[in-house]
């Protein structure tokens, strides 16, 4: 007992996970267990990869977490292991549990702070325009280092904890009083936003609010660095009544209804081809503004008035859109890769001036693209744009 699992000072079990008895990860049968279990798992069962959940449990020692813990760097040197998806859920509720960006090589992790941020910038809040720039580009203030690429940071809007795509965009608040604990248990802050009113609505207006948020929201997942995650169901705007944390919900509240709501499968098809499409979007390295050897930045925050953002732009608490030139990243082994405009508008309607260059409207997650004549174009409200400059320039 005192070799696989986590004991306090009294014998007592250390509940690091939140889900009782904790394996102790530091201890050479543990490690031993798990490493064959994973595996098996991959030679006689097929598995391509793995998530972690809670997986801070992973790298805990006697003095806390580390990114050197053994059992890290076991699954690393391991022939097998070391050659298939290793995804980590950077965190439990131990002390020091939080550790987004702490993992190594080839570990990638799950980003709550890009869901935090992208949920934030569409709600409307403010003064997210900086973070939401953060993300765009793979969050590299937290995996840039070790050698880690950008693809490190999955991002996802949701996931199987928490709130749909749809019930982020109709309720406030929480509904699970049918868990049986009070109500009290999952997220308490969603930074989501009943559209019109809590809950399901006839209302067309309404309804079509809430497809346009999801819309947006998807999309920023999928014009962003990094590796995008959905959720089963999210493409078809699957609702779980507002309740956000459905485990023990065997029954229809947390059953993927396919043919619940409104349907986004086209719409999701179109950007994964989108990203598919443009290599600029899934670059491998982060995009920091370096100039490259022409003295073109990797990444131009543009502001609307046809100028780079300046710092008094990215504090400005009331800025809802952001705009980015996006290019080779410097170094990149990907020469053919034609640049991307991309624009996130969570405010009004505004006139802008492109940067210099012939740009061709590729995406618009709802309406068409604004023709650029001479560079200018009125960006319509709540909108999200892909430009690709067109070639030669």
């Amino acid at each position: 007992n005192a070799s696989y699992y986590r004991l306090l000072a009294d014998g007592s079990y250390d509940n690091v996970t939140g889900t009782g008895n904790a394996l102790n990860c530091d201890s050479p049968p543990v490690q031993h267990l798990i490493l064959a279990s994973l595996r098996y798992w991959v030679t006689k069962m097929g598995v391509d990869g793995f998530r972690f959940d809670l997986a801070a449990t992973l790298g805990r020692r006697a003095d806390g977490f580390s990114t050197r813990a053994a059992l890290f760097d076991a699954i690393r040197a391991d022939p097998v292991l070391g050659e298939v998806k290793l995804i980590a859920e950077p965190w439990d509720i131990g002390p020091g549990g939080y550790n987004l960006g702490g993992f190594p090589y080839p570990f990638a992790e799950w980003n709550d702070v890009f869901r935090d941020t992208m949920r934030r910038f569409w709600r409307g809040d403010a003064g997210q325009a900086a973070r939401l720039a953060d993300g765009l580009t793979g969050s590299a203030r937290h995996f840039d280092r070790g050698d880690r690429p950008a693809t490190a940071s999955v991002n996802f809007v949701t996931a199987h904890d928490g709130f749909t795509l749809h019930d982020l965009t109709a309720y406030a608040a929480r509904r699970n009083e049918a868990n049986g604990e009070d109500g009290r248990d999952g997220h308490g802050e969603n930074w989501s936003d009943a559209i019109g009113g809590e809950g399901a609505t006839e209302d067309a207006g309404v309804r079509a609010s809430r497809v346009r948020r999801m819309q947006n929201l998807l999309a920023t997942l999928f014009v962003a660095q990094g590796t995008p995650m959905i959720l089963a169901g999210d493409e078809v705007a699957n609702s779980q009544g507002g309740n956000n944390n459905t485990y023990a919900q065997d029954n229809s509240t947390g059953w993927v209804d396919w043919q619940s709501g409104e349907d986004l499968t086209a719409y999701v098809a179109a950007l994964a081809a989108l990203r598919r499409r443009l290599p600029v979007l899934r670059q491998t390295r982060f995009l920091h503004g370096t100039l490259d050897g022409d003295g073109t930045p990797d990444v131009l925050w543009w502001h609307p008035e046809g100028r780079p953002m300046a710092e008094r732009d990215w504090i400005d608490p009331e800025n809802r859109l952001v705009m980015a030139s996006l290019r080779r990243a410097t170094a990149s082994a990907m020469s053919a890769m034609p640049p991307a405009f991309v624009v996130l508008n969570a405010g009004p309607a505004v006139p802008a001036q492109l940067p210099e260059g012939n740009w061709r409207g590729v995406f618009a997650s709802h309406g068409e693209a604004p023709v650029p004549e001479d560079r200018a174009i009125k960006i319509p409200a709540h909108i999200v744009l892909v430009y690709e400059a067109e070639p030669n320039t």
